[in-house]
């Protein structure tokens, strides 16, 4: 389960830049990723030497699902239709891209500090990730 998306960039870089932003985003808001487990899929920009140096040098430990595995990677699906449904519930168009990406980032804000789990009500995500290693879980936005 996922339990807090780690980071978010809206930057159009190269495929690793594109996963390794969220990451420095996630380690300056959380003061350090020491022991967070990143799980993604065998994509290019997960494999890449780049990124694994990234993870090494943030002292995150990489989980890679196996190949043609879809169900290793069902809380970022998870994640992702619960965006999708939340954001664009009666909804056909942004003014701008900007206005999108603002609402992404709101939605984003509001899932990682303020929503709660139906496996643990009382609690919140940001609560539940202060104490042991948090795990950071793939969040592709597919909008």
């Amino acid at each position: 389960m996922l339990a807090q998306a780690g980071g978010l960039s809206d930057r159009r870089p190269h495929a690793t830049e594109l996963v390794a932003d969220p990451l420095r985003v996630a380690a300056g808001s959380r003061g350090g990723l020491d022991g967070a487990i990143f799980h993604s899929d065998r994509g290019a920009q997960y494999s890449s030497k780049e990124f694994a140096a990234l993870c090494a040098e943030l002292g995150v430990v990489q989980s890679m699902g196996a190949a043609g595995s879809s169900g290793d990677n069902a809380a970022a699906e998870s994640f992702n239709t619960t965006m999708k449904r939340e954001i664009l519930q009666g909804r056909s168009a942004w003014p701008t891209a900007r206005h999108a990406r603002l609402e992404v980032f709101r939605w984003v804000s509001r899932y990682n500090s303020r929503r709660r789990r139906s496996s643990t009500p009382t609690k919140r995500p940001v609560s539940e990730s202060s104490g042991g290693s948090p795990v950071i879980g793939e969040a592709r936005t597919r909008m």
